[in-house]
């Protein structure tokens, strides 16, 4: 089986999910992959470019978005051909994205049926683009399969009726794999390093971890980062105004991520709601302590992980995980196993090919 990933983001965690995918299901055996990306991708102008059979020019802007549709006509027939010449034998959205119907209009017209990968049923606060959920679900109502990386996810699009009579599939977010393996927690013998990593947006319970810090520093043994990109908020010069903390509101490239995992001795997920967060599997693959609160899909991921712990979204359930960490010593257990990852996609692959390639497979 073949299968064609797709996702044309340019930055984020898009591109990052869709190599990962292609890379996953290219070491299965009779499971090769081919990779879509935008040709302005971050992640191609690393140091580690992942090989890309089909590179597409997006866009820049609103103008170009726009810019792009009015070109539809002449875009999708390029883009069947490019995909016919691939022969995939089924293709997979790994994040959907603003162009993704046309990529939907180009596969059926080369007879390829395709699955789409739901990452959120819907909006966080401050989180996503104009028309965002409209497209996606547009596209769900089109595909032919559905794949969710968390019951919690699942759930939420069942409950909106979309996927009625597809295929609903499981799958896992990838975890962000570091160069080389990171020392252990505390190995270092310094100050206890927590860090809070990713967009700084609302639902991330910022003003919860303030709180929180609030109750544990001054302490001459712990030292904060928060780093990531989002709007000033209060939650953000409360926590600038904290001794041992510091606030880095920037974005962060794809090549410093594995950077900051191997700084870290533990990872702080103060969210308030959540589908499922990339963050938290990085840590966990990483090797790294983890705290996370129990909303949405988090309590999943960290499931079974001896380094995670779960509190609950409030400042005193948080304090208290925080303060849990202080006395941790040195991490010198085995190093992660991601045997789980494996076979989420060895069943994603197996549930591809059963249910969209295979004899008795839903027809495109």
């Amino acid at each position: 089986m073949r299968v064609l990933v797709w996702q044309w983001g340019r930055f984020g965690a898009g591109p990052r999910v869709a190599v990962d995918f292609a890379s996953a299901f290219n070491a299965l055996p009779g499971t090769d992959a081919v990779l879509s990306l935008a040709a302005g991708a971050e992640i191609l102008h690393g140091a580690q470019r992942p090989r890309c059979e089909l590179l597409v020019h997006t866009y820049a802007g609103v103008p170009g978005y726009l810019g792009r549709l009015l070109r539809a006509p002449l875009f999708v027939p390029w883009l069947t051909r490019q995909v016919r010449a691939l022969a995939p034998s089924v293709a997979l959205c790994a994040m959907p994205g603003p162009l993704d119907l046309l990529m939907l209009a180009a596969l059926r017209r080369a007879g390829v049926p395709c699955a789409v990968t739901v990452h959120d049923a819907d909006l966080h606060p401050g989180d996503g683009y104009p028309m965002q959920m409209r497209l996606q679900q547009q596209l769900v109502r089109q595909a032919d399969a559905v794949v969710t990386l968390s019951d919690h996810v699942r759930r939420g699009v069942e409950a909106q009726g979309l996927a009625q009579g597809k295929p609903m599939l499981s799958a896992s977010l990838p975890p962000y794999m570091l160069p080389e393996p990171a020392p252990p927690p505390r190995a270092h013998g310094g100050k206890l390093r927590l860090l809070s990593f990713g967009r700084l947006l609302p639902y991330k319970g910022l003003d919860i971890l303030a709180e929180a810090l609030s109750r544990v520093l001054p302490r001459d043994d712990v030292e904060v980062r928060v780093i990531g990109r989002g709007p000033e908020s209060a939650p953000l010069d409360a926590l600038r105004r904290l001794p041992g903390v510091s606030v880095e509101n920037r974005w962060v490239p794809e090549e410093e991520v594995a950077t900051l995992l191997a700084w870290a001795d533990a990872l702080v997920l103060s969210h308030t709601e959540a589908s499922q967060s990339g963050v938290a599997a990085a840590a966990v693959a990483a090797g790294r302590w983890v705290v996370v609160t129990r909303v949405g899909g988090l309590p999943e991921q960290v499931a079974g992980a001896r380094f995670a712990a779960v509190c609950e979204p409030n400042t005193e359930s948080l304090t208290t995980a925080l303060r849990s960490l202080l006395d941790k010593p040195a991490d010198t257990g085995p190093a992660p196993v991601l045997a789980h990852w494996a076979q989420s996609v060895t069943t994603l692959a197996a549930e591809l090919e059963r249910t969209l390639v295979g004899p008795g497979a839903q027809s495109p």
